[in-house]
């Protein structure tokens, strides 16, 4: 049986819930396809966060990597092509907010996923899910773990499937809210099995 390290983020910024610690709380240990899920959560740390995923990536040994993070505002889930060289962008959960940093000195400004972004979308549609394919994972801590995998990957010459995904906000935090298109929690997390279903 394959391995997935699937990770999610606690919450951060003014957002008292993070959906995606509530999926790979549920999803931890299942098996889906032809992979047994590894969750893990990860800090809203711009320096930590990136150590803390590799760090999971060498004690799992997965087969292939997902991570998850929140975009609340989104309607549909978002399939991240590119993670870039930057790190920007609000305080992250310790008050550190870096402006324009590169996350690796010398490393390429961007890298792309290696995860099958064509047929997890078809895959989500298929199954009545609103998706799409994004062409930036913003500047904030998510491009900064999605970076950090590829980066450790193509220098480790790991040729595993790893990417980023985020998720919209839940109706749990679209009340606290009040402002935000929103998803059902099982929704939610049955859409991120579906992706997990496309997997090579």
């Amino acid at each position: 049986m394959k391995k997935l390290l699937l990770t999610g983020f606690e919450p951060f910024l003014d957002y008292p819930i993070n959906p995606t610690e509530e999926i790979i709380q549920a999803l931890d240990g299942e098996i889906i396809g032809e992979y047994t899920v590894c969750g893990k959560l990860l800090p809203v740390e711009f320096y930590l966060s990136g150590d803390r995923i590799i760090e999971y990536i060498q004690d799992v040994l997965p087969d292939a990597v997902i991570s998850l993070g929140l975009a609340a505002g989104r309607s549909q889930i978002t399939l991240e092509r590119i993670g870039i060289n930057c790190a920007d962008g609000e305080k992250d959960n310790t008050g550190y907010r870096p402006i324009g940093e590169r996350i690796v000195a010398d490393g390429a400004d961007g890298i792309f996923t290696s995860l099958p972004l064509h047929q997890m979308f078809e895959g989500l549609i298929q199954a009545g899910y609103p998706a799409s394919i994004s062409n930036s994972a913003g500047s904030y801590v998510c491009n900064q773990v999605m970076y950090r995998v590829l980066h450790h990957l193509q220098e480790s010459r790991q040729s595993i499937q790893a990417g980023f995904i985020h998720v919209p906000a839940n109706h749990s935090l679209a009340l606290h809210m009040g402002k935000f298109p929103s998803w059902s929690q099982r929704d939610l997390q049955e859409a991120v099995q579906v992706i997990i279903n496309h997997l090579n």
